[in-house]
């Protein structure tokens, strides 16, 4: 039964991820990134990681979600307006950095390289005697994984500051002040009807 609730929750995150990058409107990728953040909580609950479940649906899912939707809303992001050169070299960006990180992942499946710094045996026999999956997370998050959690700040820094470099990109400019000298443009009076008397 757990195979197949996790074969079920697997293609369910498969989906909903690829419909996350594929779909246009951006607000209905948010939502369907919602969707994929649940299915990979419920993964984690299938694995007995009940801590990371629960986090993964408070702080992804809910306050991290958002503000995605917050962005996106403040933003409104209705279509992509840039043409040309560069656009084919945003395209070329994305195709070479996801070709990068298909490499990376490739590595780190067979083995040839390592996903942080060698943790100390003393670290690892604490983390075997935890009581709970908390504890054994916040060895194992600020030891071995402690670089990759500093770069995942520092990406959420780059996207914050980027927001707001984008949001203040798209201020409308200011109304145009009238010539100095200009008479101001008043309301005409209404024409009375051809046969009103006065």
């Amino acid at each position: 039964m757990i195979t197949v609730l996790f074969v079920a929750f697997a293609a369910i995150l498969v989906v909903s991820s690829l419909l996350v990058i594929l779909h246009r409107n951006p607000l209905t990728s948010a939502l369907f990134l919602v969707l994929a953040f649940c299915s990979l909580a419920a993964i984690y609950l299938l694995l007995h990681a009940e801590f990371i479940g629960l986090v993964q649906v408070v702080v992804y899912a809910g306050a991290i979600m958002v503000l995605f939707l917050f962005v996106i809303m403040y933003l409104n992001l209705g279509h992509d307006v840039e043409s040309g050169v560069t656009l084919a070299l945003r395209r070329g960006l994305g195709w070479l950095l996801g070709a990068v990180l298909v490499a990376e992942g490739a590595l780190l499946i067979t083995g040839r390289l390592a996903p942080g710094p060698a943790t100390p045996q003393a670290l690892t026999a604490a983390a075997a005697a935890a009581p709970g999956n908390t504890q054994q997370v916040g060895l194992l998050l600020y030891s071995r994984y402690l670089f990759p959690f500093e770069i995942t700040s520092i990406i959420l820094l780059v996207a914050m500051i980027g927001a707001i470099v984008i949001a203040r990109g798209l201020r409308e400019p200011a109304p145009a002040e009238a010539p100095a000298g200009s008479a101001p443009v008043t309301a005409a009076a209404p024409e009375e009807a051809p046969g009103e008397d006065a």
